[in-house]
C-alpha cells in the first residue's frame, strides 16, 4: 500500500513537471532556417543581394507601415518600460519555474528561444544587408585602391564650391550655425520624394513611405553619440533631435537608408549625400554637401595638413562658423563615460557583421572620390 502511494506521488510530480513550450521550438527551429539563410550570404554575394532587395524589404516593409501608426518611437518605449517588463517577467518566472533544476532549464530555453527570435528577426530584415555587393559596385564606380592627398584635395575643392554657392541662400545665426526653414516632419516629406526619385534610378533601393522617429530623450541620448539608430525589429527610424539644424536632414537620409536595406555605415552615409543632392531645395542640398565634405577634409588633414589648411582656407566663413558651433555644441557631451561604452558596443556590433567597425564611417571618402572622379572631374 506504501508502495503505491510513493508510486502515485511520484507519477503526479512527473505531470507537474513543466514542459518547452511549442512556440519555444517553433522559435528554434525558424533561428536554425535564418543560421542557413545568414552562412549563404556571407559566402554568396548574389544571394545576399536577393534575398536583401527582394525578402528583407518586405519585411522592413510591413514593420515600417505597422509601427508608422504609433506617432511615437515603439523601439524607445521598449527600452523605457525594458525595467519594468524584466521585473515582473521575472517575478513571474520565479513563481512558475521554482520547483526543480528541470524548471529551471525549461525557463533557461524559454528565454533563449526569445533571443532566437531577435536573431530571425535580424537575419529576415537586415543582417544580409553587410553581405551585399559593395556600393561603388551598385553605383558603378571604380574606387581607388589608393587615394591620394590629390585626390582628396581635388574633391573637397568641388564640394567647397557647392556649398559656397547655397550660402546666400540660407539663413545663419550670427556667425553660428545655419537655421532650417523645415520641422523634421517636412525633412522627412522632401526625402521621401528624394529617395522615391532616386528608386527609380537604383534598382536596389526599395520604395517605401516612412518616416522617422524623433526621440523623446534625445537629449540624454546624445551623451550616447549617437545621432540616429535603426531598430531592425520595429522597423523604425529613430532621430536625435538635440542636434544643430544642418546635421538633421543627412541623419534622416542616412537612417532612412538603413530602413531600405543599406547596412553598412559607411554606404548609408554616401547614400545619404546622394538624397540629400537629388533634393531641389538648396538648404537640403547644403547639408548634404557640408557633411559629405567634413568626411573629405578629415581624411585630407590625415593625409596631409598642410594641403588641407590650404584648400580649407577657400571655404565661406559662414560654413567655418558652422563646423564651429557644432563643434561647441558637442563638447559637453564629448567626454564620458556613456559615450565610450556606446562607441564600443557599436564598433563591436558593426566589426561581427563584417565591416571596419566605426572606422567604415570614414571610407565614405573612397566613395565621394570615386563619385567625383566619374560624375565632376571628367
Amino acid at each position: 500500500m506504501e508502495e503505491q502511494k510513493i508510486n502515485e506521488n511520484t507519477k503526479m510530480c512527473e505531470q507537474k513537471k513543466e514542459k518547452l513550450p511549442i512556440v519555444s521550438y517553433v522559435f528554434f527551429g525558424l533561428a536554425a532556417f535564418c543560421l542557413i539563410i545568414y552562412l549563404i550570404a556571407i559566402f554568396y554575394t548574389p544571394f545576399a543581394d536577393f534575398f536583401n532587395r527582394y525578402v528583407s524589404s518586405v519585411f522592413r516593409g510591413l514593420l515600417a507601415t505597422l509601427t508608422n501608426i504609433l506617432p511615437l518611437s515603439l523601439s524607445e518605449l521598449l527600452l523605457i518600460t525594458l525595467p519594468i517588463t524584466l521585473f515582473f517577467l521575472i517575478r513571474f518566472c520565479m513563481k512558475k519555474y521554482s520547483g526543480s533544476w528541470h524548471d529551471v532549464g525549461i525557463f533557461c530555453l524559454c528565454a533563449l528561444s526569445v533571443l532566437s527570435l531577435f536573431f530571425s528577426l535580424f537575419i529576415l530584415t537586415f543582417g544580409t544587408g553587410y553581405y551585399t555587393s559593395e556600393l561603388d559596385v551598385k553605383l558603378e564606380l571604380e574606387k581607388p585602391e589608393k587615394i591620394s592627398k590629390n585626390d582628396l584635395a581635388g574633391t573637397a575643392e568641388w564640394l567647397i564650391g557647392e556649398v559656397n554657392s547655397r550660402l546666400d541662400s540660407i539663413e545663419f545665426e550670427e556667425e553660428g550655425s545655419s537655421v532650417s526653414p523645415y520641422t523634421v516632419r517636412e525633412t522627412n516629406n522632401i526625402l521621401l520624394e528624394c529617395y522615391g526619385r532616386l528608386s527609380m534610378e537604383y534598382g536596389f533601393l526599395p520604395k517605401l513611405t516612412s518616416y522617422i522617429k524623433p526621440v523623446m530623450l534625445s537629449k540624454p541620448m546624445t551623451y550616447t553619440h549617437i545621432a540616429g539608430v535603426y531598430t531592425y525589429f520595429t522597423g523604425e527610424a529613430n532621430l536625435n533631435t538635440n542636434a544643430p539644424d544642418y546635421s538633421v536632414p543627412y541623419t534622416v537620409a542616412h537612417e532612412l537608408a538603413h530602413q531600405r536595406g543599406i547596412a553598412r555605415e559607411d554606404e548609408a552615409n554616401f547614400i545619404a549625400f546622394l538624397v540629400c543632392k537629388e533634393s531641389e531645395d538648396a538648404y537640403i542640398q547644403y547639408c548634404g554637401y557640408m557633411n559629405l565634405l567634413e568626411y573629405v577634409l578629415n581624411a585630407l588633414y590625415s593625409a596631409d595638413k598642410e594641403l588641407w589648411e590650404t584648400t580649407y582656407k577657400k571655404l565661406d566663413n559662414r560654413a567655418i562658423y558652422e563646423m564651429i558651433a557644432y563643434n561647441d555644441f558637442y563638447e559637453p557631451y564629448r567626454d564620458n563615460i556613456v559615450g565610450d561604452i556606446s562607441g564600443a558596443v557599436n564598433d563591436a556590433y558593426l566589426q561581427a557583421n563584417g565591416t571596419e567597425g566605426t572606422v567604415s564611417y570614414g571610407l565614405v571618402a573612397e566613395l565621394a572620390v570615386a563619385y567625383f572622379n566619374k560624375n565632376i572631374e571628367n
